[in-house]
């Protein structure tokens, strides 16, 4: 499989596939292919795991698509403006945000990922569960807004406004902390937390945080009389 990033305010990744070569996205994922793909819908990796989906912001059933000749096309498109991010899991599985997964060859899986510790994940401003996401394949991340990646040495910090975290390396420790001062926390407009993420390892950040952006563009809609 060869793939390249096309586009730059609502970017797709277009993949040329080999014969017998799949990629797998959630419902809707799929802009445009070639002849020659043929497409097949399915619970990936089971009813348990397909109902585990919802929560993490992805679709039930992922849609599966096979090249039937060399050198078919098919491309992938993020939902809003911003940034696809290639993973080549090779290198180590990642724990993503949810609504962070685009598409992947099908050598890659998708698991859900508890935080471990609750308080961590109820306040942590990504819910509860995560996606952790591994294999031996490429994976292509949604990211609102421009990519930001730092790496982070054994003990670095690094606090992060809640929903600008995209995904992490799996030897990278998440947790939440608590803004401190009552005036930070009620006119400082960041909320009650920070993400905290403790190196060592990769973390990709977005400049974009689209629950706030949805929410501002929401509060100017005029109220129905």
């Amino acid at each position: 499989m060869h793939y390249q990033i096309i586009g730059d305010t609502v970017p797709a990744v277009e993949c040329t596939l080999n014969a017998g070569e799949s990629m797998f996205t959630q419902s809707g994922g799929m802009i445009w292919q070639s002849q020659g793909i043929t497409m097949s819908t399915n619970a990936r990796g089971g009813v348990g795991r397909s109902l585990g989906r919802i929560f993490t912001g992805e679709s039930i059933f992922m849609a599966n698509y096979t090249a039937d000749v060399s050198g078919a096309v098919i491309a992938f498109g993020s939902t809003v403006p911003g940034s696809v991010v290639p993973v080549d899991l090779s290198q180590g599985e990642i724990i993503a945000q949810k609504g962070a997964f685009l598409c992947a060859e099908q050598t890659v899986d998708l698991k859900v990922a508890f935080t471990k510790k609750f308080m961590t994940g109820l306040f942590g401003g990504e819910g509860f569960i995560l996606q952790r996401i591994y294999g031996k394949g490429m994976a292509f991340l949604e990211v609102d807004g421009d990519k930001v990646e730092r790496t982070l040495a054994p003990g670095e910090v690094l606090k992060v406004d809640t929903g600008n975290v995209v995904a992490f390396e799996s030897t990278v420790n998440y947790d939440i902390e608590t803004v401190k001062g009552l005036g930070n926390i009620f006119f400082g407009g960041e909320g009650l937390f920070l993400t905290k993420l403790t190196g060592p390892g990769k973390v990709i950040l977005q400049t974009q945080n689209f629950n706030e952006f949805a929410l501002r563009i929401a509060s100017r809609i005029p109220a129905k009389r």
